[in-house]
């Protein structure tokens, strides 16, 4: 699972896309990459699942023609691979990635309707000069588009990425509210229901949609049939029997199986309903079985991840010890427990995580449980999409009801009958409104009336007595998108990937072959699900009619809070907004507190959400996932960064106070002298007004420590990753280095690739081959020590590391000695005494978490003591931008 990003008909801007990239990040923390080719770039995150060592994007095809940037996983490009084989292709990866390219390289477009599974891709065709981009039959993972004044500004360029922040981050879209989509949202409830987003001019792809643009202008089309292909297989109903039961079973088995495909620990996400609970026990199945492709995802035991909520209405905590109890043995439980003070403190994120608002709180469960999950997995399974093509809803009842009543009375009375218990719990609490006297109000009171005036043609129906042309509607259009939406968000907010087994096409093609019985029977829903899961699933959920679903107790929590949504309500900026009725939403959520009203809390929750989105989206604010934004208060230069000490009494007896001094951020184009002396200068300026305490500490001899990295950065021997053209022998090489913590070292291919460059290839197979030698004698470091010109002192990027470290690999610097000497006797011209006389030189330190390192300096002698200076790393690697200090020895202590 990964981001993707990029552009159409704009000069080369690599900026950009790094900066869409980043703002990403969280879809791909495994690793980035750009292509930049005429009139279109290409960017990618990725969060590698199959083929880790290789599978880097954006990746070409061999002949060079075709570049592909893809998110998402095709579960059968085996059997695609085997295909394209037979036709003459070869292959460089086992990653799937490459098969999808491959496939399009051999038949184009209609490659797309081949793959089973989920995809959101951008291909570039360098000879013919056109992108193609496409999204996948159910749309699980998400394309976004906008159109944007290109260069010239007499015409548009294309953007496009995973998510809607890159596009906002671009710099090149204009944000603007889409009122249409505000008005259906508040007014119907719908916010999925077509290609529009939120924002005016930013598009979502439908499922099974592509786009083509080139010299010729922009074309969008569908790839797939799939919708009419089920329409015509509803149309010819083969009878519904055991046999059925048993072919279906067989098939969900196996799309299970086929989402276990990964290098990575695979879970599921467990709610207690019957759908995740299928899909539980079907793994408990495969690994009681020996599968060895479930092992190998999955291990010994299945990691299960489960929201519960002790006490509330909304607990399913029974049904999934059931589901548990079943396992028991191959299974390890994770239990979230998610608080209404929780979500209180997560909702910003949740909001900014969604990107669009959503029409309950429902989702946060979710959020929560993944955010538990991507400690101990990378992949999770669940049961999303089951309800949309096994009518799992109680509405679905009425238009299966009504259908019947077209065909006859009499098979609508007994359906009827034997559904009242279903059809009471949808009318319940309108009856208990009603029996209580309690005031109705329309959502149309709490809006604004010119808002609703200039949208009163808006409408919102849907089908209601064909049963499956209402599934498929749901499938691609009302329901599922929104709820794919969620999860792709919720998941890859933790950078997890989400898969459904229950949308894969031919399982769902089949159940369409089916007769309507297959779906509703009785009085019971998901009839075919129910039937190929009895004896796996205990009685309880396999015959359950309660739906809950993963959501939360929202009443309970929004009685909880609501001082807090009250004075959400009551602020200047949501009385301001040109959609809401301020006076009347107040109303009634005092009336609703009171329980004096019908309104419910979905339809506060909407307005809650509407006007934080607005605040987080639309607002003027700094950007909070802007990578390079300083924090809130700058540290002094004479205070420790948090959580470190100034002072350090070292191993050698020495008492030393070092001053960390923050810097802005350097750029391969400053100069380096120039920097460092304005710091100089400022620090000891404003020595006397930090304190007596301070003037007394810097009485002793002291030097100055300069960071490695901000010498390699201003030497130009920093290079971002996407910079780096990595070769196949330092792709090859790589593989058998210990990758040290936080990709520190020679365990990745850009740093291997930086040492092939600085010492050549033929010294770093030499070092190699002297490396293993040394391993085999007990001797370490001897790779180091042949390889020479200070190689282990290249870094490579580190996710704890300020920007841009965090995306750069570093070389060593050049001739550390001689910058110490420079700039040490730039210092003495320019220190007042009595520190002048007291400098002792310059230090270059690569100093982490990990260890020290004097790389050069000016100072004779043993440089063992100044590492010692740094045992605790005070400069720290993060946000602290503190790449320089001045540390000074105490008065008395052991060496001067």
């Amino acid at each position: 699972m990964c981001g993707i990003a990029g552009y159409h008909g704009l000069p080369a801007d690599p900026a950009l896309l790094q900066r869409m990239n980043a703002h990403q990040q969280h879809r791909g923390p495994d690793g980035d990459g750009i292509c930049v080719d005429g009139p279109c770039g290409l960017a990618h995150r990725r969060l590698s699942i199959i083929d880790i060592a290789h599978g880097q994007q954006p990746m070409d095809t061999a002949d060079g023609r075709y570049a592909i940037a893809y998110n998402g996983e095709v579960y059968n490009y085996l059997d695609l691979r085997g295909e394209l084989e037979a036709l003459g292709r070869t292959f460089t990866t086992d990653s799937d990635t490459e098969v999808v390219l491959q496939a399009f390289a051999q038949w184009g477009a209609d490659a797309f309707d081949r793959f089973n599974g989920m995809f959101g891709l951008a291909i570039w065709d360098r000879h013919e000069q056109r992108l193609t981009l496409a999204r996948d039959h159910f749309g699980i993972k998400p394309l976004y588009v906008a159109m944007v004044p290109n260069a010239s500004g007499e015409g548009e360029a294309l953007l496009f990425s995973s998510e809607i922040k890159p596009i906002l981050a671009s710099g090149l879209y204009e944000k603007r509210v889409n009122d249409r989509s505000v008005y259906r949202y508040l007014r119907f409830r719908a916010h999925e229901d077509g290609t529009e987003t939120f924002f005016e001019g930013i598009e979502r792809l439908a499922p099974g949609e592509m786009l083509e643009a080139d010299a010729n202008g922009i074309r969008r089309r569908m790839f797939t049939r799939l919708k009419e292909e089920l329409l015509e297989l509803a149309s010819v109903q083969r009878p519904y029997d055991e046999a059925a039961a048993a072919e279906y079973k067989r098939r969900l088995v196996e799309s299970v199986r086929l989402r276990l495909q990964s290098e990575v620990p695979v879970g599921t996400s467990l709610s207690g309903g019957l759908d995740s609970s299928a899909v539980a026990v079907i793994i408990n199945q495969l690994l009681n079985e020996g599968d060895s492709l479930s092992l190998s995802a999955v291990g010994a035991r299945q990691n299960t991840f489960s929201a519960i909520f002790p006490g509330s209405i909304n607990d399913e905590e029974k049904y999934v010890d059931e589901v548990l109890d079943i396992c028991t043995g191959h299974v390890e439980a994770h239990k979230i427990l998610p608080t209404a003070d929780e979500f209180k403190a997560d909702l910003l994120d949740f909001i900014r995580t969604q990107e669009e608002p959503i029409i309950s709180s429902g989702p946060y469960a979710q959020y929560q449980v993944m955010r538990e999950a991507t400690k101990h997995v990378t992949v999770l399974l669940d049961g999303q999409g089951a309800d949309e093509m096994m009518a799992g809803y109680i509405p679905y009842y009425f238009v299966y009801l009504r259908q019947l009543r077209a065909q006859g009375a009499t098979l609508a009375a007994a359906e009827l009958a034997k559904s009242l218990d279903v059809l009471y719990r949808l009318g319940r609490f309108k009856l208990k409104a009603k029996v209580k006297f309690k005031k109705s109000i329309p959502t149309t009171q709490l809006l604004n009336r010119e808002f609703v005036a200039a949208h009163r043609d808006e409408r919102y129906s849907s089908e209601g007595a064909n049963l499956k042309k209402r599934l498929v509607e749901d499938l691609f259009h009302n329901s599922l998108p929104s709820l794919l939406r969620y999860e792709d968000k919720n998941t890859m907010r933790f950078s997890l990937e989400g898969r459904v087994p229950f949308l894969d096409k031919e399982v769902l093609k089949f159940i369409f072959s089916l007769s309507d019985e297959a779906i509703i029977k009785d009085g019971w829903n998901k009839r075919v699900l129910r039937d190929a899961t009895r004896g796996l699933l205990p009685e309880s959920i396999n015959r359950r009619r309660n739906k809950i679903g993963f959501t939360t107790p929202q009443g309970e929590w929004f009685m909880r809070l609501k001082n807090h949504f009250y004075n959400i309500f009551l602020s200047e900026s949501f009385a301001n907004r040109p959609y809401v009725n301020q006076t009347e939403v107040i109303a009634a959520f005092e009336g609703w507190i009171k329980g004096a009203n019908d309104v419910d809390t979905m339809t506060f929750w909407r307005l809650i959400n509407l006007e934080l989105w607005m605040r987080e989206f639309i607002d003027e604010h700094e950007d909070p996932d802007d990578v390079t934004a300083a924090p809130a208060r700058v540290k002094t230069d004479y205070e420790a960064n948090e959580g470190q000490n100034l002072d350090l009494l070292t191993s050698l007896g020495e008492d030393v106070r070092r001053y960390p001094v923050r810097t802005e951020l350097f750029s391969r184009d400053d100069d380096l002298d120039a920097r460092v002396l304005e710091h100089i200068d400022a620090f000891f300026a404003g020595l006397p007004a930090a304190g007596p305490d301070h003037e007394a500490a810097t009485r002793g001899p002291w030097w100055f420590f300069l960071s490695e990295k901000v010498v390699a950065i201003t030497q130009g021997r920093s290079y971002f990753v996407w910079d780096i053209k990595v070769g196949r022998p330092a792709r090859v090489l790589s593989r058998y280095v210990t990758r040290t913590p936080a990709g520190i070292g020679l365990g990745s291919p850009f740093t291997m690739q930086l040492a092939i460059q600085e010492a050549g290839l033929p010294r770093v197979l030499y070092a190699s081959a002297g490396g293993a030698i040394g391993k085999v004698i007990g001797r370490k470091g001897l790779f180091y020590e042949l390889v020479g010109n200070q190689i282990n002192a290249i870094d490579g990027p580190t996710e704890y590391s300020a920007y841009p470290s965090n995306v750069s690999a570093k070389l060593a610097p050049k001739d550390p000695d001689a910058v110490a000497a420079r700039l040490s006797a730039a210092i003495r011209e320019r220190v007042p005494e009595p520190w002048r006389s007291t400098f002792g030189g310059t230090v270059i330190m690569d100093a982490n978490d990990i260890g020290r390192n004097v790389l050069g300096s000016d100072v004779p002698g043993d440089w063992t003591r100044f590492e010692e200076m740094f045992a605790d790393n005070p400069l720290g690697q993060g946000s602290q931008q503190t790449p320089m200090a001045m540390v000074f020895l105490r008065e008395g202590t052991a060496q001067a």
